[in-house]
């Protein structure tokens, strides 16, 4: 590519290749949570139990961690246009082999394809924003972007739910066919790599080619091991399975490792330096718990609408979705006004609106109606708009043109894994404080208590009617049941108050962001 890719590039109007990478980002970001709810129907149809149907997740999340951090640097090395084409098409090639997958062990093959192949698909398109866009209009640019990968989630399992229940699982998979080939043809017509990556790799070709392989190991391995222990922690009792404890021991040690190695490699598969820089360092961990708190609430609220107060799939959809869509007509406005305030306010906003919101979950009970849940995960939803595009546009204030796809990679990888690692901590809070709150509801519930026996007395009295000769049973039973429910209610309650004061905490770390300095002007190339 030479100077006509420098000419092409100026011709095309960014706003057209703004919804082209946004799509790609959406399509793969969808396929996190699409299938989730498609799991017993997989089960059932591939003659598989739940526990291995739940590989189907585990094997992408994986193979999907693995590639992301290292998508970077194979955008610099082989191109950026190049690499993302080759992502789309390796996604929708996996996606239709999982959708025609005749049985199980082919469907988990299929979904670790489909994972890697998308793992390059959000850091590349935000590296394209990046590009394309001058700065002063990045906030705009990535309002596109983050709608895709912050609705995407809520949409998912929805979306996934009806496809399942009125089509078949497979359309799950089918679905990304025709978007991939648009998807294909839209990128070999309108999109280019940037002059600067045209030249870098122009100068790689005279030097000898180099891998780090010992940095891909330690990130395979790292971060491989990292994500299955995070998606089967819970089910395998954590550190009480010698499975969990030889992954956790092996992730920290290659984490390690890497972190050694990549500093000093003059030529890093994964480029840890960028996080010598503060303002960089600090929206990674903003990002971090962006991802923490975002994904970790999208898995709770609708598993509490549905488990204590009676919702369907498609009804604990309907709660979350009205906050996506204020996400989505909220993003461009922020993005509008991001260039001219300061982006510390903007995410200070964020955490303390999200934070409350969290915080006013925490005052649910099983009376709470749906108008209510509703309008709390609208609130927090708000408060999720003012952080992504300012923590975004603070990622990149200092990073070098040359540097774009290694700083879009990590700050990806930072997301998910805020993501997934909330995810589990969600899940695994729900557990143990349903245990703490069960242990401690069950000690009045004992016979030797005057209180207790009189209202066991009264309820079997109120059941003989019923069951007759069972009713004393029935009434144990029906105690049983709702010290079951409160302790159950009682431990989300901890976990959104645990939630919300987490993203309330960070408001000191806003703080150590410096504030940016104003641009002069727009980029002579893009």
């Amino acid at each position: 590519m030479g100077s006509s890719d420098h000419v092409a590039v100026r011709r095309i109007n960014p706003w057209f290749i703004a919804p082209i990478v946004a799509l790609a980002a959406f399509m793969e970001v969808l396929d996190i949570s699409i299938a989730n709810v498609s799991l017993p129907h997989i089960a059932g149809n591939l003659a598989a139990s739940q526990d291995e149907s739940a590989w189907v997740l585990t094997s992408y999340l994986v193979t999907n961690a693995i590639s992301m951090p290292i998508s970077g640097w194979i955008s610099t090395t082989i191109g950026r246009k190049r690499f993302f084409l080759i992502c789309i098409v390796g996604f929708t090639i996996a996606s239709l082999l999982c959708g025609l997958a005749p049985s199980l062990a082919l469907l988990v093959f299929f979904r670790a394809l489909q994972g890697a192949a998308g793992g390059g698909l959000q850091p590349t398109a935000q590296a394209i924003l990046t590009d394309t866009f001058p700065p002063r209009q990045r906030g705009m640019a990535f309002a596109v972007y983050g709608v895709s990968v912050v609705f995407a989630p809520a949409l998912g399992p929805t979306l996934g739910g009806w496809i399942t229940d009125n089509i078949s699982w497979r359309w799950v998979f089918l679905l990304n066919v025709p978007v991939g080939a648009l998807l294909v043809f839209l990128t070999v017509a309108f999109i280019h790599d940037p002059p600067h990556l045209v030249s870098a790799r122009r100068e790689a070709r005279g030097r000898p080619f180099r891998f780090d392989y010992a940095g891909f190991a330690f990130v395979a391995l790292g971060l491989g091991a990292l994500q299955i222990m995070l998606d089967r922690g819970q089910e395998d009792d954590w550190f009480g399975s010698p499975l969990i404890v030889t992954l956790a021991m092996a992730s920290v040690l290659a984490l390690v490792a890497l972190v050694v190695r990549e500093l000093s490699t003059s030529e890093p598969i994964v480029d840890l330096r960028l996080l010598r820089d503060r303002t960089f360092a600090v929206s990674s961990l903003l990002m971090f718990m962006l991802g923490f708190v975002l994904l970790g609430s999208t898995f709770l609220i609708p598993a509490f609408v549905q488990e204590l107060l009676g919702y369907t799939a498609t009804d604990a959809g309907l709660v979350i979705t009205p906050g996506a869509l204020a996400l989505v007509l909220l993003m461009p406005f922020i993005g509008r006004i991001v260039g001219r305030v300061d982006a510390r306010w903007l995410i200070a906003i964020g955490l303390a609106v999200s934070g409350a919101a969290l915080m006013r979950m925490a005052d649910f009970d099983l009376q709470t109606n749906y108008s209510s849940v509703m309008l709390a995960r609208l609130v927090q939803s708000l408060g999720l708009s003012f952080l992504f595009i300012p923590i975004n546009t603070e990622v990149f204030a200092n990073v070098p043109p040359q540097k774009t796809n290694n700083a879009s990679a990590l700050i990806n990888v930072w997301r998910n894994l805020g993501g997934s690692v909330g995810i589990s901590v969600g899940s695994t809070m729900l557990t143990r404080r349903t245990q703490f709150h069960h242990g401690e509801l069950v000690v009045p519930v004992r016979a030797g208590n005057p209180s207790y026996a009189g209202i066991l007395n009264a309820l079997t009295s109120r059941l003989a009617h019923t069951f007759g000769p069972d009713a004393p049973l029935h009434a144990l039973a029906t105690i049983a049941q709702i010290v079951d429910r409160q302790a159950r209610l009682l431990a989300y309650l901890d976990t959104f108050a645990f939630f919300g004061g987490t993203f309330l905490a960070m408001l000191p770390i806003v703080l150590l962001l410096r504030k940016p300095a104003p641009h002069a002007g727009p980029p002579a190339a893009h």
